[in-house]
């Protein structure tokens, strides 16, 4: 089951601006100790649309080594142009990844048929089972629930990563889709509440920098815990609200740089936060208790 604590994994770059596969590696093993459940690989925290398709394929297979099973590992593999979505499952599926997420298309605005059109297409391409990803605020179409009620009649559309904010899409998910069909959170705000609701769990930006919280959050809120998923994710709660002070990984990749994880380094058109969101993270770093720690233990 693709189901409990992800993380939207960041890409590290060198200094020089090449992908920082050693640092990927530490990356991964920080998460797999501080038992997070799956490793996003490559998505919108990953900078997929700042990678050429060869990085894009071996930042996954680099990925897929260092877990060698030892938990699940997710890929990105979605695209504006359905053909470019095709080629890209086509290329990671033998990777030896355990399924995809398929973030809408943006840009181009599809109808209701063309999204389904082009879920379909893709989810034909490989047998792996495949995430939708719902992000209206990037993609400026809606995968509302009787859209996504028709696609999960396609045996390897399995679930959804649910990023509206919507905590009532749960259940209207689920009454469509029936209970078997898993509904993830990709909300951080929002997520305590959506798992409380009846979510499968969390892909989460935040859980870069305290996993072992996230992971707490979940098991509690998916046992119907209210008490104990609002006590972890409380210290969190700062960090969920600045992470999108700017676009996405824009703050976290300047967070782990301020902690010393990584080289503060991106992509064009991406490029550092402006001087008022910095001094916003490193309060909110301080307020988590994450400022002088790598491990999430303190935090």
């Amino acid at each position: 089951m693709l189901t409990g604590s992800m993380v939207a994994l960041v890409t590290p770059f060198t200094p020089q601006g090449n992908v920082d596969y050693a640092l990927l590696a530490e990356l991964v093993e920080f998460h797999i100790q501080q038992g997070t459940d799956a490793i996003v690989s490559v998505g919108t925290t990953g900078e997929s649309t700042t990678l050429t398709h060869d990085e894009h394929v071996d930042v996954v297979r680099a990925t897929v080594e260092v877990v060698a099973g030892r938990i699940k590992v997710l890929a990105g593999n979605g695209s504006n142009a359905t053909a470019e979505a095709v080629q890209l499952t086509e290329r990671i599926a033998p990777l030896g990844i355990d399924g995809f997420l398929n973030v809408s298309p943006y840009y181009n605005k599809p109808s209701p048929k063309g999204l389904f059109e082009h879920y379909s297409h893709i989810a034909a391409v490989s047998d792996l089972p495949q995430l939708l990803y719902n992000v209206p605020g990037r993609t400026c179409s809606d995968l509302v629930p009787e859209i996504v009620a028709q696609l999960a009649h396609i045996p390897n559309i399995v679930g959804i990563k649910e990023a509206t904010g919507k905590v009532e899409r749960v259940q209207q998910i689920k009454q469509l889709c029936g209970p078997d069909f898993i509904v993830l959170s990709g909300d951080d705000p929002t997520a305590c509440e959506f798992m409380l609701a009846g979510g499968d769990g969390v892909i989460s930006v935040t859980a870069n920098l305290a996993p072992k919280l996230m992971k707490q959050l979940v098991v509690a809120a998916r046992r119907g815990d209210r008490v104990g998923a609002e006590a972890a994710d409380a210290p969190m709660r700062v960090l969920h609200d600045i992470l999108f002070i700017e676009a996405n990984p824009i703050p976290v990749k300047w967070a782990m740089a301020r902690l010393g994880w990584l080289a503060e380094v991106y992509r064009l058109p991406l490029c550092s936060p402006e001087l008022e969101s910095k001094k916003t993270i490193e309060k909110a770093l301080e307020a988590a208790g994450l400022l002088n720690s790598r491990s999430t233990d303190e935090s």
